[in-house]
């Protein structure tokens, strides 16, 4: 009975290994993944996070990114008390291996007086005859012998059963440190990158702040140059149109003088015509006019 209820643990244990087993490699090859996530959960929320600073100055994506990743913590915060019960139920199982081990090395005990009261048969039968004594020590050691075969094969079964669970231990527990030493890494590098990005965005904006002060200052030096240059113009302008208008006032003037003369010249004209035809005008003014006029005529004919 001790025999069967042995080998159903045994069986029992080697499914439950192959089960852990199991778990521990989706256990690794989902973190895995889960890290690959992050990252480009990472990469995501710097590049929402720098479109949104530049075009409506706010980190409200920031925000809801540190929200769903303190929800995914207490997913892992879940994975990882999981794996702790692994750990209890394979401590359980130590302790078990220990209480059977314990109990076989009690049976062997029991066996070991069993042999001792065989002996002590087998001394009290030897005095009655030679053949039962040698029967009952030749059986008596059949029986040590093969307890002794049994415990050791068994012992030698659970020794090894011991030795491949802390061997997954021991696996589980480096996977875990390299895990935990790779993500503390890549948060450092993240950390770092997100720094970088912090302070060449810091860099851009006060770059472009020059580049805005500078322009306004050359658009207000334009617009002063500009505003010098109309006040210039229309001072220009002003000049102009007086002196056009001067100009315009003295040729109307010289035309109206120009026209009192001719009309002053024709009016005298007339006037002596009219007197040198009606013979009013004096002898010496006929004379000069006839000797004039002579002169007139002989320029003509000459």
């Amino acid at each position: 009975m001790a025999g069967s209820s042995l080998s159903d643990f045994t069986g029992k244990l080697h499914k439950s290994q192959k089960q852990i087993s199991s778990q521990e490699s989706l256990l690794t090859h989902d973190n895995l993944a889960k890290v690959q996530r992050d990252r480009q959960f990472m990469s995501d929320v710097l590049n929402e996070l720098m479109v949104e600073l530049q075009k409506k100055n706010t980190f409200q994506s920031l925000l809801s990114a540190v929200e769903e990743d303190m929800k995914k913590k207490v997913q892992l915060l879940d994975i990882i008390n999981r794996e702790e019960e692994g750990r209890l139920k394979i401590k359980a199982l130590q302790k078990q291996l220990l209480d059977i081990h314990k109990q076989k090395t009690e049976e062997c005990e029991r066996l070991e007086e069993l042999l001792d009261y065989l002996r002590v048969q087998a001394q009290n039968m030897r005095v009655r005859t030679n053949r039962q004594e040698k029967f009952v020590k030749s059986y008596a050691e059949q029986l040590v012998c093969q307890g002794l075969r049994l415990n050791s094969h068994k012992e030698k079964e659970l020794e090894d059963e011991v030795r491949m669970v802390q061997e997954k231990t021991e696996e589980e527990n480096n996977v875990h440190m390299e895990m935990e030493s790779f993500l503390k890494r890549q948060h450092a590098n993240l950390g770092e990158k997100f720094q970088f990005w912090i302070q060449r965005y810091e860099k851009d904006m006060k770059e472009k702040e020059q580049e805005i002060t500078a322009l306004k200052n050359k658009r207000n030096n334009s617009q002063a140059r500009i505003q010098e240059l109309s006040k210039k113009c229309r001072d220009m302008e002003e000049v102009i149109t007086e002196d056009r208008m001067e100009k315009k006032y003295l040729r109307t003037q010289l035309e109206k003088e120009q026209k009192e003369r001719d009309a002053a010249t024709k009016i005298q004209a007339w006037w002596r015509g009219t007197l040198v035809r009606r013979g009013l005008g004096s002898p010496k003014k006929a004379t000069k006019s006839k000797s004039k006029g002579g002169k007139k005529g002989k320029n003509k004919k000459k």
